[in-house]
């Protein structure tokens, strides 16, 4: 009889503690009443930048651009034992941690929707079982080189054609969500984008998201993040250059290295809303989900249909409001969970997979389809033995999808530069339908090997949807006015008298339209706009 009353009083300690386990999970809202105010007032919720990335591809704004609803969140945040972790406008929800007790209070609070645990036995579905997954960032790197290596990365792509015609991501913003950037602040191979230059590439910020601090560059157990960003943006002359180096960077911490949590996916999609806002024009993410430290929160395959996990749905809206999302397939291809990870499996991202240097497939790229039988990954990069930039500073090999992502989200920025009127979801698939297997896929390498210099010429050969530019007076005397659209990047001007000489060079953007020629001798001139791969010529007469 006293053995019986001991395990009562065990089974009711242990259910005492059971009860008292703290859960992750999502809060969502019904509705977001201060939208009206923000809709009449956009620039409270959005840059001009972000709003001009709208109205150039005809994006109108929706309530998920307008913040969560202050008032629910306040009240949210003094129920009892509940701590917000993580905010999401676009999906209206928080996330948050507590007991099951605590977070099913919430129910009753004004506003509140539903309530979705990570952990899906708690929502009352079957549960899911553990699998050991491989962070993105266990790379192996190797020796390291002093010329020009990075040469075969960017010409497997034909991504030296637009380099060479000038097309090196120049005006274009880029996000990089990673786990650390520590030592960009300090290796010489991005002092480049340390230097404010409007001729080249430039960090414009960043933040840390799992620590909540401004400080993008501390130590936060992992140096991923600066190799992803050296295959896009480092430069070092005759030694190193990545694949879009005067293309701007957001440099966004979303990963916790030492951790994997449902958190993570709920800070990425903070780091993409921020993105968004900032008017940012292609995100890369070398990052992927599918199961975690408490295997009670992991996916099945069946999860990667691209509508189920709270990231794949973030990164879907992502893409909805005219951004590029680049996206690493996985290194999962020769183990036993092989398949895409979360957020590669959402609709319209493009996702990378991976080939060696002389295009093989590698065999760790995660295979496809997505769950519902979507081709995944759609193309494929240089990920196995690609050069990146260490952690102390050096050229060095190594391997993962990691780095066919971000290769491909440099060649991105290089391709909208030379065609900017063309919408996110336009050069998606410009890039896929260029890809040497489009017309038989397979479930490894999806569509293929892009080819940028055919899609440059293919769409040069179509004819340009050319940009309306005038000017005048003309002829003219003293102030030249140079008429031009509301539209993304900068005109360069040039001006030749009649002998072919260059007499006048110079950047304008929309709000920069006036030109003192007072100068200039009498004359005819000729006078080149060029924007993108569009090249306006007009007689100028000066009086």
């Amino acid at each position: 009889m006293k053995k019986y009353a001991a395990l009562l009083v065990l089974f009711f300690f242990e259910s005492l503690v059971f009860s008292q386990e703290l859960e992750n999970a999502w809060v969502y809202f019904e509705d977001k009443p201060s939208s009206p105010t923000y809709f009449s007032n956009p620039l409270t919720m959005l840059t001009q930048r972000a709003l001009d990335r709208r109205i150039n591809q005809s994006i109108a704004l929706d309530i998920k651009d307008v913040p969560l609803e202050a008032s629910y969140i306040s009240s949210v945040s003094s129920s009892p034992e509940i701590k917000i972790k993580a905010r999401s406008k676009w999906l209206n929800a928080l996330h948050v941690q507590g007991t099951k007790a605590n977070i099913d209070l919430l129910l009753s609070l004004t506003g509140v929707s539903s309530v979705d645990y990570g952990n899906n036995a708690l929502n009352k579905l079957s549960s899911k079982p553990s699998k050991k997954r491989r962070k993105f960032s266990d790379l192996k790197e190797v020796e390291s080189l002093d010329y020009g290596v990075t040469s075969n990365q960017i010409r497997m792509l034909q991504g030296e054609y637009l380099h060479d015609l000038g097309f090196t991501g120049q005006g274009y913003h880029i996000a990089v969500i990673d786990a650390g950037f520590k030592g960009v602040e300090t290796i010489s191979a991005f002092s480049r984008l340390r230097d404010s230059n409007l001729m080249n590439g430039e960090i414009l910020g960043g933040y840390d998201f799992v620590n909540r601090s401004m400080d993008y560059y501390a130590d936060t157990g992992s140096t991923h993040g600066l190799s992803v960003l050296s295959t896009i943006g480092a430069y070092s002359e005759t030694a190193f250059i990545g694949s879009a180096p005067d293309a701007h960077f957001y440099l966004f911490v979303s990963e916790d290295a030492a951790n994997e949590t449902p958190l993570e996916e709920s800070l990425w999609v903070e780091a993409a809303e921020r993105a968004d806002s900032l008017g940012v024009d292609i995100i890369n993410t070398s990052l992927g989900y599918t199961t975690f430290d408490d295997s009670s929160y992991n996916y099945t395959y069946a999860d990667m249909d691209g509508a189920t996990t709270f990231i794949s749905r973030g990164a879907e809206i992502a893409c909805s409001k005219g951004m590029v999302l680049v996206t690493s397939a996985g290194n999962e291809g020769s183990n036993s969970w092989k398949y895409i990870s979360a957020p590669a499996d959402a609709i319209s991202v493009l996702t990378v997979g991976a080939v060696n240097a002389t295009e093989q497939i590698a065999s760790f790229s995660s295979f496809g389809p997505s769950s519902d039988n979507r081709v995944k990954p759609e193309v494929l990069a240089q990920g196995k033995n690609v050069y990146v930039i260490n952690s102390s500073g050096n050229i060095a090999l190594s391997n993962g999808t990691s780095f066919s992502s971000p290769i491909m989200a440099g060649m991105v920025a290089c391709l909208w530069q030379s065609f900017p009127l063309k919408s996110a979801s336009e050069i998606r698939q410009l890039i896929i339908e260029s890809s040497n297997l489009y017309g038989n896929p397979t479930t490894q390498k999806g569509y293929g090997i892009p080819d940028f210099k055919s899609i440059y010429q293919s769409l040069l050969a179509q004819g340009l949807d050319m940009v309306s530019i005038q000017i005048y007076p003309n002829p003219v005397e003293e102030i030249l006015r140079v008429q031009i659209p509301n539209v993304k990047g900068d005109f360069e001007i040039q001006l030749y008298d009649v002998s072919g000489k260059l007499v006048f060079i110079n950047k304008l953007s929309r709000t920069d339209s006036e030109i003192n020629v007072e100068r200039l001798a009498t004359g005819i001139y000729f006078m080149n706009i060029l924007y993108g791969a569009q090249l306006n010529t007009i007689k100028l007469v000066k009086k």
